[in-house]
């Protein structure tokens, strides 16, 4: 079967999570630092397996990129009352993982179109999983100014581990769209914007509706969000 795409949309970021990220790496992270994401650059990624090297190879090989898997992990992450949730499922409902940390800005900004969206499509099944990378305190802390509508999950040193089970380094914010088969359908990195979730979701409509195909579904979305972001950018450099 020909490998599926996953979309990739970079999105512009600001350097003010520096500080923030340099205290959690050091108290819990050995890997490189996170980064908030660089500047649009659309791009697609395909879902595929990775190769096994011969037994008698002899020769070392550079350690590949994590490919981006065709469905979501099954893996657990505890809530804010430290109970383990699945982020697999099997309600047949659409769901949004959003990857984020309280010391950084695009994340911040992202929350309210985050609660916007729960509230506007609870209706159609959206479950939105916020996944903060973060301390645990840090991220109670935060929210009692700054209330998420939505499940918030905490990882610490477990949400670069998922991070990385999604096939992405930690490289926030990013969002995960799957379907209610729990097949990925969308990885938009970068801060998520109201009228690229809107493209994401309608998609998501007319899959469940059988009205296009998983495969479909993605190639839509990869002109929508390209058509998008040349738009932002005409915008941009207009002003």
């Amino acid at each position: 079967m020909k490998p599926l795409p996953i979309v990739l949309l970079l999105a512009a970021a600001l350097a003010g999570a520096a500080a923030g990220f340099l205290v959690f790496r050091d108290r819990v992270l050995a890997p490189p630092p996170a980064q908030t994401a660089p500047p649009l650059v659309p791009m697609v990624v395909p879902v595929t397996p990775t190769p096994v090297e011969p037994a008698d190879a002899t020769e070392a090989t550079p350690p590949r990129a994590p490919a981006i898997p065709a469905t979501v992990p099954d893996l657990s992450l505890r809530d804010l009352a430290g109970k383990p949730v699945a982020l697999r499922s099997d309600d047949g409902h659409p769901r949004l993982f959003n990857f984020w940390a309280t010391w950084c800005e695009p994340c911040r900004r992202e929350i309210p179109l985050l609660n916007a969206l729960q509230k506007a499509h609870a209706d159609e099944g959206l479950h939105i999983v916020g996944i903060a990378v973060d301390f645990r305190d840090a991220v109670q802390t935060y929210l009692k100014t700054h209330p998420l509508r939505y499940t918030s999950l905490v990882g610490e040193e477990d949400g670069l581990e998922v991070a990385q089970k999604f096939g992405m380094d930690l490289l926030l914010p990013f969002s995960v769209f799957a379907d209610g088969q729990n097949r990925i359908v969308a990885v938009k990195v970068g801060e998520l914007h109201q009228d690229e979730a809107d493209a994401i979701l309608a998609e998501m409509r007319l899959l469940r509706a059988g009205k296009t195909n998983l495969s479909g579904a993605q190639a839509s979305i990869a002109n929508a969000l390209k058509q998008l972001a040349i738009a932002r950018t005409k915008q941009s450099i207009a002003k």
